[in-house]
C-alpha cells in the first residue's frame, strides 16, 4: 500500500518562466516580481548557451518565431550574460524566492554553478544525458527529474545513480504535452514513484489549468511545477500551457489549504462534542401534536419532532410509545422526560 501524505510536508511551488521573457531582461526581472507576490517558492528559468547545446539542424517544436529563421539563433536570441544571470538571482533573493534553472548543457551547468542556484530541475529531454548528470551530481545540490518522456527502465537508471551518491532526488510526474489533457496528466503514477523510488515526488503540470496541481496536492507532494504566463496574450510556445499570475496565486492559496487539512486529521466524536451547542440549534426533540391530559397513554400518531434539540432525542421515538404522561403537555410543547411515568 502507498505511503499516506506526510501531515507536515510542505509542497513547494515552482513558477516556471522557462523562455516566456522572449529575451527581455526587465521582462524576466518583472516575472521575479509578479511570482514573488503570488506566494509562491521558487522561480524557475531555463538556461539555453546555443553554441554548447544545439545545432543549425535543430528542429522546431512548434515554429512560432518570426524573427529566428533556426531554432538554434532562438537560443542565441535568448541568452543572458552571466552578470545578468546572477543579477536575476540576487533580484530573487530579495523577494526571498528560491531560484532555479534548468542547464541545457554543461557549460550551462557551470554558469549556473558560479551563480548559484537552490537545486537541479533536470528537463524531461535530459534524463538519458550522463555527461550532465555528473556535471550537476558533483554539486551535491538537490535534483528534481522530470520524467515527460521517460520510460520506467530510463528512470530507474537515473534515480539509483543518483542516490548512489547520496543525493536528494524529488521525482516529478511530468506529460510533455503542451497543454497537457485531463486524461494524460497521470496523478496515479505519483503514489507508484514514491512506493518504487522511496523518494521525493511532485508534479511538473503543462496542463494550463490549476486543477492537477490541487489534485496533486492532496497526494501529499513535494514539489509542483507550473509554467507561469503574465498574460495569455503574450508571445512564446509555453504560454498556452502556462497559468497567468492571477491562476498561479489561486493554485498557492489552494496547496496552503490543502495542506493545512492533511495536517489536522478530525476525530469525528470530538468534533461532535465540540458542536454540542450547534447541535442543539439544529437538531429536533420529540413533540406532541396534541394536548394530552395527564395519565394519557402515547401513540405514533400523538408523538412529532420540532426544534430545538434540548429534549428527547427522536431517535428514543420507538421507546416512547405506550408511556403514560404524568402531567398534561400541550400541543407544539416540547415532550421532558419528567413529563412521564
Amino acid at each position: 500500500m502507498s505511503e499516506l501524505p506526510s501531515q507536515d510536508r510542505r509542497c513547494l511551488v515552482v513558477a516556471e518562466v522557462a523562455q516566456t521573457h522572449d529575451g527581455s531582461l526587465g521582462l524576466a526581472h518583472a516575472f521575479i516580481d509578479a511570482v514573488a507576490r503570488t506566494g509562491a517558492d521558487v522561480v524557475k528559468f531555463q538556461t539555453h548557451i546555443a553554441s554548447a547545446e544545439s545545432t543549425a539542424e535543430e528542429p522546431w517544436r512548434v515554429k512560432f518565431s518570426l524573427q529566428d529563421g533556426t531554432r538554434y539563433e532562438y537560443w542565441k536570441r535568448l541568452e543572458f550574460s552571466e552578470e545578468q544571470w546572477h543579477g536575476l538571482k540576487r533580484h530573487a533573493d530579495e523577494k526571498k524566492l528560491k531560484f532555479v534553472s534548468s542547464a541545457f548543457s554543461e557549460d550551462a551547468v557551470d554558469l549556473l554553478t558560479r551563480v548559484g542556484v537552490d537545486a537541479w530541475k533536470v528537463a524531461s529531454g535530459e534524463v538519458a544525458n550522463s555527461l550532465l548528470f555528473e556535471r550537476m551530481a558533483a554539486t551535491k545540490l538537490p535534483f528534481w527529474v522530470s520524467t515527460g518522456m521517460s520510460p520506467i527502465s530510463e528512470i530507474d537508471t537515473t534515480v539509483q545513480m543518483l542516490t548512489e551518491r547520496g543525493l536528494p532526488v524529488t521525482i516529478l510526474q511530468c506529460t510533455s504535452m503542451y497543454p497537457t489533457p485531463p486524461d494524460k496528466v497521470g496523478l496515479n503514477v505519483i503514489p507508484f514513484f514514491r512506493e518504487r523510488y522511496k523518494t521525493g515526488v511532485g508534479l511538473s503540470d503543462h496542463s494550463g489549468v490549476i486543477f492537477p496541481g490541487l489534485a496533486a496536492a492532496t497526494l501529499g507532494i513535494d514539489v509542483l511545477e507550473v509554467h507561469v504566463t503574465l498574460s495569455r496574450e503574450m508571445y512564446g510556445p509555453d504560454v498556452i500551457a502556462s497559468l497567468t499570475t492571477g491562476e498561479l496565486k489561486q493554485l498557492v492559496d489552494g496547496v496552503r489549504y490543502i495542506e493545512a487539512m492533511n495536517r489536522a486529521p478530525v476525530d469525528k466524536d470530538v468534533m461532535a462534542n465540540e458542536l454540542g451547542k450547534m447541535r442543539q440549534i439544529f437538531n429536533k426533540s420529540v413533540a406532541l401534536k396534541v394536548n394530552l391530559p395527564a395519565g394519557a397513554v402515547l401513540r405514533a400518531d400523538d408523538l412529532t419532532t420540532k426544534k430545538p434539540g434540548t429534549g428527547i432525542n427522536p431517535s428514543q421515538l420507538p421507546t416512547l410509545v405506550g408511556r403514560k404522561l404524568r402531567n398534561d403537555v400541550q400541543a407544539n410543547q416540547l415532550l421532558r422526560l419528567d413529563d412521564l411515568e
